[in-house]
């Protein structure tokens, strides 16, 4: 629905495949500030599914993913405490403080922390991290950038 830069992109293990269109149906249904919802066409490991959605790249995704969590607990046996987020390589449990610390909320962080181009884009794909561009807002780019007009 957008580049990464613009949306987050969460998803969960499913272990039945009608329960994973179910999932998908209630999000989609459920929540205004989901944009899309998808359910994997077949199992991607035995008897695991993934649906995932998608989230507006904004400050209050935290508090969003955190409000799905507890809805979920209606449907699952599961709490927010019970849940892990598993982001670029690292696995902590969610919590709220923890979900802002590790994913970019803006698509203005998002850029800072891996960039905007497309070699950045093929570093953060193969697992290397990504090389940051100059830093936008560096006095003395600026300082020159104003001198020279651009």
């Amino acid at each position: 629905m957008g580049d990464d830069e613009d949306i987050i992109v969460i998803s969960f293990f499913v272990r039945d495949a009608q329960a994973a269109k179910d999932l998908m149906m209630w999000f989609e249904k459920g929540y205004d500030f989901i944009l899309d919802s998808d359910k994997s066409p077949g199992e991607i490991q035995p008897g695991r599914y993934l649906v995932y959605i998608e989230i507006r790249r904004r400050k209050t995704a935290g508090s969003q993913v955190h409000e799905l969590l507890e809805d979920l607990n209606t449907l699952t046996e599961f709490e927010p405490k019970d849940w892990v987020i598993h982001h670029r390589g690292k696995t902590v449990p969610f919590t709220r403080e923890n979900f802002d610390k590790l994913v970019p909320l803006t698509p203005d962080d998002y850029r800072k922390k891996y960039g905007d181009d497309s070699l950045n884009e093929m570093r953060i794909r193969s697992g290397m991290d990504s090389i940051l561009p100059y830093e936008k807002t560096d006095p003395l780019l600026q300082t020159l950038q104003h001198a020279a007009g651009i």
